[in-house]
């Protein structure tokens, strides 16, 4: 092994963090995995490239919230983070396996810790008992997430009325509507979401609402409304483009109008890991997403 340093990530870095990310967290999904769950698989190509993208962009975006633990010349560990206001979150984090107890883990921690500066954080975390310990110690307090998987009983679909197609123009509002759920917007987030997913919304006075679509997956990857009402009529059109097997993840238990949907389409609950929140309650109605929160 070379000599170990932490130091800050740049955009060419992403690339080779992409790949630590990969064997990080296939294995640490292998060694989680329940007997009655599928394989585990590794990481495909067209998912690494739109992991590039997404991680390039909060390099650009918030570059001071970005490490890299590096061994010589080889990258052995990550922590992409980034401010959003009064809000930070921790997109991803990770070490190499065979790195592993070398304090590297406390070390990208501190960093991006350092780079909050103090403001409320959150961040989707997995069951890793290392990790999880070292999120505690640093003053987080883990919610239980519950996931749900499986192909929708497309009868069970109801009619869903009131929602519209959104686009740039919504960003305002639906800034503020972050606000009132975890404290501050999500800014250029929206933005590069709108440019890759299908965004649909409840413009409503008091009902407002949006959805981010994953329309390959038909999966929600972040959802925001004022009253479970609307949460659910969101919901259940993001699950009406999905065509085969698709997920609801990210439901902590102030948000069980998500789990009422997922049983209601004939999906199967699990549990999966822990929402990590420090200086905030539960964000309500509310689904976050795994790399923008």
């Amino acid at each position: 092994m070379g000599e170990t340093q932490i130091r800050p990530m740049r955009v060419e870095d992403v690339p080779a963090a992409e790949r630590a990310s990969a064997v990080t967290f296939f294995e640490g999904d292998r060694l989680s995995r329940r007997v009655s769950e599928p394989e585990v698989q590794p990481r495909s190509a067209a998912v690494g490239k739109q992991w590039i993208d997404r991680m390039s962009y909060l390099v650009e975006t918030d570059p001071g919230g970005c490490w890299a633990a590096m061994d010589g010349d080889d990258m052995v560990g990550f922590a992409i983070s980034q401010n959003r206001e009064q809000v930070w979150y921790l997109a991803t984090y990770g070490v190499l396996p065979q790195h592993q107890g070398r304090g590297l883990g406390r070390q990208l921690m501190d960093a991006v810790l350092a780079h909050a500066d103090g403001r409320p954080g959150l961040f989707s975390s997995t069951v890793h008992p290392g990790a999880t310990r070292r999120y505690r110690l640093a003053g987080f307090l883990l919610y239980p997430q519950m996931r749900m998987v499986g192909s929708v009983d497309r009868s069970t679909l109801p009619t869903v009325s009131g929602l519209s197609e959104g686009d740039e123009n919504d960003i305002e509002w639906m800034d503020r509507l972050d606000v009132s759920r975890r404290g501050a917007g999500h800014g250029p987030d929206h933005e590069y979401m709108i440019r890759r997913m299908r965004l649909v919304v409840s413009r409503q006075s008091g009902r407002q609402g949006y959805v981010f679509i994953d329309e390959d997956l038909g999966q929600a990857k972040l959802l925001a409304a004022q009253d479970p009402q609307t949460a659910s009529s969101l919901l259940w059109e993001a699950l009406a483009s999905s065509s085969g097997p698709t997920l609801i993840n990210c439901i902590t238990t102030a948000n069980h109008w998500a789990i009422d949907v997922g049983l209601a389409a004939r999906l199967d609950i699990g549990q999966e890991g822990y929402l990590a929140l420090r200086g905030m309650t539960e964000p309500t109605p509310y689904l976050a997403s795994g790399h923008f929160l």
